[in-house]
Order: structure tokens, then C-alpha cells, then sequence
């Protein structure tokens, strides 16, 4: 209550109506070319609050000086009566981290508020809130909210108005956290289908349809018992909070010649399409040099619609026309671990594992046409590889990469559009699979991109993910823990 009533007092147009409607009563004035000065100042201070333009004051000249005299004295009490209420806004509430440990084959869930709900996506221009330098990260923590879970790898929400997270598991569990419940709730289990034959393999990736609340759709990425990628359309059942598990539709299948580099994110981006990120096939350097070709799925960020039964592909994708997998969006990937859309901006962050020496960050602005090539692997990162490309073609750097002295393996991240920590708006959280250390990426206020290490955590991240009120949570693979970034 306090932060609205902060909010209203300091917004422009309330200000200028309090006091266009004190000084300048609403009833209708014809206008006076006799007092310049007194109708300029109303005609301007009515026209930025929307209200009526057509009127004049008559006054004399101590009429006039009354009506500055007022302007001062309603502009002096205003500003007092914001910073007035600004301590209490501003007050860090301390949040004790509850204690939590893990016990196999029991889920518990501390006592923990689940964020209130937003839309997922917003094709709007940046707030003029997002911050261009980072906080003190000193103040702020990743407090657990879960334990005790089996390799969780992604973690998202419906968009439904619900609240509610859901968690997938590598072995091929989907489960769902509740607001106030003691415990998830397991609503899908496909580990008879799931292969876990190599590390990166398994359940790997979940995204609702934008029309959820309606539909009842969402989408599971996995690899089968051959290691080979599926795409799936899975159906909650009618009137309950459960999957029904015989509803699974195939509708993409992609071969994969090795266990490891399979990709496995998923995102519906800002237009509605379903976007699927997929490694270069595996082994090591890619030795079919699967990445940079367009008659392969592998190595490249896929966007397909997937609004009626069957996929089809979007007109605008760059080789819709035919001649090359129509399927591709971009290409020139690796090992795409975890790429996000922005929920204000609509941009799109893909981090991008490397090889030997570099990890990176790529970035696609929203409304860009498809077919960039981000150049693995002709490039790891911005480090020449495997070759020269050909004259005429151009290689997309990454905005940010770091060496293996500080990791070995990107986790890609979320963009910060919570209300909780606003000193975090616009910020983009990702990190390390080995380190455990997290890193804000953002645009100063010359537009260049600046990284900063702000956080230690204690296990091996393997996603990021945001509740409907876009607050952020990591996922600890080996700890099996669900963690929020909340104010200490």
C-alpha cells in the first residue's frame, strides 16, 4: 500500500491534475488573449494530464501572482509527501532462509509464498525502469523453496492465473508447486520412455501454450529409448489438475548420432511460435560439421507453429521457400543449454556451451528476420576454431563469453521482471554448470554490454526459470534443489 501511494503521488500526470483542477477549475472558459502567460500555463498543464484545453483565466495582476504562489506551494508539499513514505517503501524486509534438506523419495516444500501472477510476454519497447548498473548483490539471496528432487532441469510456469511452477525432473518426472502446498504434486511420469543412457540425455525441456487456461497444451522435449530427440503435445485432463499421459502427440522427431550435445530447451516466443533449441549431434568439434549445414536439424534454433494439430512452418522463416530445412530459424549452435525471451522486450538470450576454451552468450533483438549464423564451428565464441567461412558469409558474435578459468559449461538464463527486486529490472541472470557462480548481464547507460559476477552457488546449476510474476529461481542438479532469489 505504501509503494502505491509512493507511485501515485510521484506520477507526472496525477501531480499536474491536482493541481490543474485546484488553480484551474474544470467548467468551461472562453479564451482571453488579454493574459498570455496565465492561459499558456493552463492550456499546457491541462494538456499533459489529458484535460480540458479550451479556457482562460481574467485576473489581475495579483491574481496572477497567487496562481505561482499556489503552483510553489502545491509542488513544495507533493515533494515532501513522497519522501515522506519513502523510508518504509525502501525498508529491506528480512527474509530468513528456512533450513532445508534433502530426503530421497520425499519432497518437501518450506513454507514459501508463490509470487502473485503477470502475463508471460509483452511485445512492448524497454521500461524506463530497467536499471544500467548492477545492485549490491550482497543483499540478496538464493533461498530454497524445494529439496530433495531427482536432477531437476527446467523449471516454468502456465500463464493460466494459477501460480503455480512446475519442475521437470531428467528422469522423466513433471511436478507441480502449488501456493501453500507442503509438497509438489507429480502430475507426469514418461521414465519408461526416457532414455539416460548418456548425462545429457533424458527429460530435457517444457514449455505451456501461450493459450494454456484454454487449450490445456503444453510441450515435452526428451530423448526416446534410441537417444533420438522427440517433440511432444501433451493434454491436461478435463476439469483436473493432472496429465492425461495417453494424450502424447509426436509431431518432431530428430535423430541424434551421439548420447551428448542434444539440446533440449523450448520457449513460445513473443509471435506464438514455438522455438526448440538443438545441439550439434555430439561428439566433439563437430566432426560432421552438422551446425553450419542447412539440410540438418542439429546445431540450430528450430521455430515451428504448433497452433493446430500437425506443426507447420511459419511464412517468415528464412528458408520457408524450400531448398533447406524449413524448420531452422538460426543455426550455427552448439549446444544451446537454456535460451529465454525477455517477457517485456521480447529479445531473445541463448546461452551457447562451448568446447574447450569459451562459453557464451548470444542475443537476437525482438523483430529481427531469422537466419542468423552464430558460427560454431567456425567459431568458439568469438575464437577462431575449425576453418575460415566463406567470404560471404557473416558470423554473429556473442554479446558476452568467458573462459573455462571461470567455468566450463554456460547455463543460459532469464531476464528479471519481477516486482520484488527492482534493482534487478532488466537484467539478465545466467551461469555456470561447474563453478556455480551467476552472472547479471546488461546494457549501461551507453548501451554496451556489461557482465558482473554477483552470486556463489553452492552446486551445479542447471536452469533458470520464472514464476508467472517473473520472479527468478535456479535449479541445483546434483542437490536436487529449487532455489529463489529473494532480499536477505
Amino acid at each position: 500500500m505504501q509503494e502505491q501511494q509512493r507511485e501515485n503521488c510521484a506520477e507526472p500526470k496525477n501531480l499536474l491534475r491536482l493541481i490543474d483542477f485546484s488553480l484551474f477549475p474544470p467548467y468551461n472558459y472562453q479564451k482571453d488573449t488579454k493574459n498570455p502567460i496565465i492561459s499558456t500555463l493552463g492550456y499546457l498543464i491541462r494538456a499533459l494530464h489529458g484535460g480540458e484545453t479550451e479556457f482562460t483565466m481574467k485576473t489581475s495582476a495579483f491574481r496572477k501572482f497567487s496562481i505561482f504562489a499556489f503552483l510553489s506551494l502545491w509542488l513544495g508539499l507533493f515533494l515532501v509527501a513522497c519522501t515522506s513514505t519513502s523510508e518504509m517503501v525502501l525498508a529491506d524486509p528480512t527474509k530468513p532462509s528456512p533450513e532445508v534438506t534433502p530426503v530421497p523419495d520425499e519432497l518437501l516444500l518450506p513454507t514459501v509464498t508463490l509470487s502473485p501472477t503477470a502475463s508471460l510476454v509483452e511485445t512492448v519497447t524497454p521500461s524506463f525502469s530497467t536499471v544500467k548498473t548492477f545492485p549490491e548483490a550482497s543483499g540478496f539471496t538464493w533461498m530454497p523453496v524445494l529439496s530433495g528432487l531427482n536432477r531437476p532441469v527446467d523449471l516454468t510456469s502456465a500463464g493460466d492465473g494459477s501460480g503455480s511452477i512446475f519442475v521437470l525432473e531428467q528422469s522423466g518426472r513433471l511436478l507441480a508447486l502449488t501456493s501453500g502446498a507442503q509438497a509438489p504434486l507429480l502430475l507426469l511420469d514418461i521414465g519408461d520412455k526416457v532414455s539416460r543412457q548418456g548425462n545429457e540425455q533424458g527429460l530435457l525441456g517444457i514449455a505451456f501454450s501461450p493459450g494454456f487456461a484454454q487449450d490445456h497444451r503444453f510441450y515435452l522435449n526428451y530423448t526416446d529409448a534410441k537417444g533420438d530427440t522427440i517433440i511432444s503435445r501433451f493434454y491436461f485432463e478435463k476439469g483436473a489438475f493432472q496429465v492425461d499421459p495417453s494424450s502424447e502427440q509426436v509431431l518432431l522427431r530428430i535423430e541424434q548420432p551421439y548420447a551428448n550435445h542434444n539440446g533440449g530447451g523450448m520457449a513460445f516466443g513473443p509471435n506464438g511460435y514455438l522455438y526448440i533449441g538443438v545441439g550439434d549431434g555430439g561428439s566433439a568439434g563437430d566432426p560432421e560439421n552438422r551446425a553450419q549445414s542447412l539440410d540438418t536439424l542439429l546445431g540450430k534454433l528450430l521455430r515451428i507453429d504448433v497452433s493446430g494439430g500437425a506443426y507447420t512452418i511459419p511464412e517468415d522463416n528464412p528458408f520457408a521457400s524450400g531448398g533447406r530445412k524449413p524448420e531452422i530459424w538460426a543455426y550455427g549452435l552448439r549446444n544451446p543449454w537454456r535460451f529465454s525471451f525477455d517477457a517485456v522486450t521480447g529479445d531473445l538470450f541463448i546461452g551457447d556451451v562451448g568446447q574447450d576454451q569459451v562459453e557464451e552468450i548470444d542475443f537476437l533483438p525482438a523483430g529481427i528476420a531469422g537466419g542468423v549464423n552464430f558460427g560454431w564451428n567456425y567459431r568458439e565464441g568469438s575464437q577462431s576454431y575449425r576453418g575460415q567461412p566463406p567470404a560471404d558469409v557473416v558470423l554473429e558474435d556473442p554479446v558476452w563469453e568467458y573462459t573455462h578459468a571461470d567455468g566450463c559449461s554456460v547455463t543460459g538464463g532469464v531476464v528479471y521482471r519481477g516486482s520484488e527486486l527492482p534493482e534487478f529490472d532488466g537484467i539478465y541472470l545466467f551461469g555456470d554448470y561447474c563453478s556455480g557462480k551467476v552472472w547479471g548481464l546488461l546494457r549501461d547507460s551507453s548501451s554496451t554490454w556489461q557482465a558482473q559476477a554477483l552470486f556463489q552457488i553452492n552446486g551445479r546449476i542447471s536452469s533458470f526459470g520464472l514464476d508467472e510474476a517473473r520472479e527468478v529461481y535456479a535449479l541445483d542438479h546434483s542437490g536436487g534443489r529449487v532455489l529463489k532469489l529473494v532480499r536477505k
